[in-house]
């Protein structure tokens, strides 16, 4: 099996190293990755410049392809051009932070995930809840294990799957919940301070307030300290007012031509 390695928080980041760690033991992995970390770069790809590609050694463990766009970029440049053979799936992580609810749509790490899965390949985003300590190794050994089952339960090419691991305290974690993505949007605020020349500097700061009562969701799964799963697909369609739009009357746009 060839597995592609990527991220969003850079090729030097400790949680790729720890995955890169755990997934030899289940194949041959290349590994492509930002140069610096481009946390909540969403889906951006670069398009009006060019994409520089070198290769490092990270740590004495492995040679990786260091890139200069996001993480999306990464895993499209990779699979076109950088790698030898086209990889059998497409691992994002770990990173440093949960992506859960509507951090989902900013995260770079599922979107790299979810530009393997554009391109035909099965490809799992797999991040660690933020907490005093971050136990990368930890997490990437149940990454692992939950990997070597999709493995064995034959991964669906296509298919984008995002696993949340909860901060490894003790007791932790409790179990695996297969869950949808909760919708709870952040309390974000801007502090704003003085920046050069008089100009004004806003930087966002902002946490989730609410968790929700209903225990079948990403977000109140991971801090009561469960592993979350959860399908996603890039088909952002309302298919359930497809009918009720189409049934509107709607106004002449083509100007009596």
């Amino acid at each position: 099996m060839h597995i592609l390695l990527t991220n969003d928080d850079g090729i030097l980041a400790p949680g790729l190293a720890a995955m890169y760690r755990q997934l030899v033991t289940l194949g041959d992995v290349s590994v492509a990755a930002p140069d610096t970390a481009q946390s909540a770069s969403a889906h951006a790809i670069t398009v009006n410049a060019p994409l520089t590609a070198s290769q490092v050694r990270v740590q004495n463990e492995f040679r990786g392809w260091s890139i200069g766009g996001r993480p999306a970029d990464c895993v499209k440049l990779a699979v076109s051009d950088l790698v030898e053979s086209r990889p059998d799936l497409v691992v994002a992580g770990v990173n440093d932070g949960a992506n859960v609810s509507i951090n989902v749509l900013y995260s770079g790490t599922v979107a790299a995930a979810a530009e393997g899965a554009l391109l035909g390949i099965p490809s799992v985003a797999v991040s660690l809840e933020h907490g005093d300590e971050l136990d990368f190794d930890g997490a990437a050994r149940i990454a692992r294990t939950l990997i070597k089952h999709m493995i064995d339960r034959c991964l669906t090419p296509g298919k984008l799957i995002n696993v949340n691991i909860p901060s490894l305290k003790p007791g932790r974690p409790k179990g695996v919940r297969v869950v949808p993505q909760a919708v709870q949007i952040m309390d974000d605020h801007y502090v704003e301070r003085d920046g050069p020349f008089g100009s004004r500097q806003f930087w966002l700061q902002g946490s989730f307030k609410e968790f929700g009562d209903d225990a079948n969701t990403d977000l109140r799964s991971i801090v009561d300290g469960y592993v979350v799963i959860t399908p996603l697909h890039v088909d952002l369609t309302d298919r359930t007012r497809l009918s009720e739009l189409a049934e509107w009357d709607w106004p002449d746009v083509t100007g009596g031509r």
